[in-house]
């Protein structure tokens, strides 16, 4: 079975923002937005997926990739 792996901190890095910068952007708190950073959740809101790509100035497949295991 696959597995989908978040690469926010790598798009995160190539912006150049921080943790807390992004989450005041997004208006999520630091701990859910680490959650998702580190991949420590089952979901996550297509409202907060817009916000993201929104604040960061890039697309959800930038964010999520599909692993075949």
């Amino acid at each position: 079975m696959g597995r989908i792996i978040v690469r926010l901190d790598r798009v995160m890095a190539d912006r150049k923002i921080g943790l807390n910068e992004l989450s005041e952007q997004v208006g999520i708190s630091n701990v859910n937005l680490s959650k998702l950073k580190n991949g420590h959740i089952s979901a996550v809101r297509f409202s907060t997926l817009t916000a993201i790509c929104e604040a960061l100035r890039c697309q959800p497949g930038d964010l999520l990739e599909y692993a075949d295991d």
